[in-house]
């Protein structure tokens, strides 16, 4: 059982024929055979972050350690992943020295090495992680915290340059400024070639882009949190800096492998937040019945609609969907090719507008940290 299937705590069939995924893990299927026939890159769009080209589709490897359900993947099977990603056209990849700690670096730079020159990889900082990988709880942005990591970033990864380095959460007692300088610093050394800030305050945003121009900020956005439309969006367009989404997918739910009598393991943050309790989502399944309606439509899988959703929505939004399954990532990709015409986008957007999320994304010690805006400095 893979890992949406497992999500699955009852029958696939559910009264009323609200969600049937089993047409979608049919399509799933079917797309990968397919695509498997054809010798070609499935994933041939581009990108622009700034001025630094990308896939149009990333992969996110943050789970590649440990998955949502605490289990361990198998490390070989990770790196046939990533290799089989890179096969098939995906130039961008992302991790963060928080993710196991630090053992997703070093999954991603053991896959990559022989084919590093030809792709783009992206890490954060930010944290307050020991040598020894333990947490103090804290944030830590200090400019020679900042040099340390990322020395130690570069080893994991066999590389000798970050192509995107974020700050992954802001630090409350530096001012973004230092922050933008010391990375700056780095740059000229060329150990960093773009810089970004991840869940970072508008105003942090804006006066780290005056500072140093940002190439990309990161932020969780898809069909189930749509909040970046109201100022996130507009921000970049202002700016001329690229959005890399994180979490495209709703962490499984645009994927229909949840569904209303879905509970998760112990250990799994999902089951700490609001949006995914049994009466919210019971809610929220509006949305998912909506993607599946489309999926349909189109004949293609409902992780595709919801990532063309996506990179329908600007020309410099780039998705990066995370997997631990090869089938997964065949699909995922896959979602390059599915198009909305205005009209059916037009369409898509009326009744989705209709629909309200119930409950919040992050539980309440997560949401303190995000969104934060950088001290001034004196």
């Amino acid at each position: 059982m893979n890992r949406r299937d497992i999500l699955k705590t009852a029958g696939l069939a559910i009264a009323g024929g609200a969600l049937l995924p089993l047409n979608g893990f049919a399509q799933l299927a079917n797309s990968s055979e397919r695509k498997e026939e054809d010798n070609q890159p499935i994933l041939s769009g581009k990108r622009k972050l700034g001025k630094l080209e990308v896939s149009a589709i990333g992969l996110g490897v943050q789970n590649m350690p440990r998955t949502y359900q605490t289990t361990i993947p198998n490390r070989k099977e990770m790196h046939n992943i990533i290799h089989k990603a890179f096969d098939n056209g995906v130039t961008l990849f992302d991790t963060a020295e928080a993710y196991g700690p630090f053992e997703s670096e070093k999954i991603l730079g053991e896959a990559t090495a022989s084919f590093r020159d030809k792709i783009v990889i992206e890490t954060k900082f930010g944290f307050d992680i020991g040598g020894d990988g333990r947490r103090s709880g804290g944030m830590n942005s200090q400019p020679s915290h900042i040099k340390k990591v990322v020395e130690e970033m570069l080893k994991r990864l066999r590389t000798d340059r970050i192509d995107l380095l974020y700050q992954h959460r802001v630090d409350p007692n530096v001012p973004i400024e230092e922050v933008a300088g010391t990375i700056k610093d780095l740059v000229k050394e060329g150990k960093v070639l773009h810089y970004g800030l991840s869940e970072a305050g508008l105003q942090t945003v804006r006066r780290a882009h005056k500072e140093f121009p940002l190439t990309a900020v990161q932020y969780e956005y898809s069909l189930l949190w749509r909040e970046p439309e109201k100022e996130l969006i507009p921000l970049c367009e202002e700016l001329g800096i690229g959005l890399v989404c994180w979490s495209p997918l709703g962490v499984g739910f645009l994927t229909g492998a949840i569904d209303e009598r879905t509970r998760f393991a112990q250990g799994d943050f999902r089951g700490m937040t609001t949006r995914f309790d049994p009466e919210n989502l019971t809610k929220n399944m509006a949305l998912a019945r909506l993607v599946q309606k489309w999926s349909e439509a189109k004949n293609v899988s409902m992780a595709q609609i919801s990532l063309a959703w996506l990179l329908a929505q600007k020309p410099w939004i780039v998705p990066i969907p995370g997997t631990t399954q090869m089938a997964h990532l065949m699909d995922n990709i896959g979602g390059d090719k599915v198009k909305f015409s205005s009209s059916e986008l037009q369409e898509f957007n009326k009744e989705l507008n209709n629909i309200q999320i119930a409950g919040l994304r992050f539980p309440p010690g997560v949401q303190a940290i995000s969104g934060v805006e950088a001290p001034l400095k004196k």
